[in-house]
């Protein structure tokens, strides 16, 4: 028995310091992304969503989402589907359930713990 376990904690660190450096490389790369793609946008940058928002209205105004080629028409459902279903998502959770609210069962009791009850 004590054989077997000096065998593996001998292979242990042999094994380990690859997948050190393989996962290293791989979380500095998510790292690198995720301060880009998942921040906050900055007040400056408001400016730039108002202006895009106004120019979906004008698009879909002016008939201008009849000239999407078809990658840009199925990107721009791929993006709309994605909101949808986060927004689902967030439903759920926020229900507590996926069927639906629990009706009948909060009165009178303090909006934390109606939930559990």
């Amino acid at each position: 028995m004590a054989a077997i376990v000096n065998r593996v904690t001998a292979l242990v660190p042999k094994l380990a310091q690859p997948v050190a450096r393989y996962g290293q490389s791989k979380l500095s790369r998510f790292w690198y992304f995720a301060r880009v793609e998942l921040r906050p946008p900055m007040p400056s940058e408001f400016g730039q969503v108002q202006q895009g928002v106004q120019q979906i209205l004008k698009s879909a105004a002016t008939g201008g989402w009849r000239n999407l080629t078809v990658k840009q028409f199925g990107l721009n459902t791929l993006v709309g589907l994605e909101v949808m279903f986060w927004f689902y998502i967030g439903e759920c959770i926020g229900r507590g359930s996926i069927i639906g609210y629990r009706p009948g069962r909060s009165e009178g009791i303090p909006a934390p713990y109606k939930y559990f009850m």
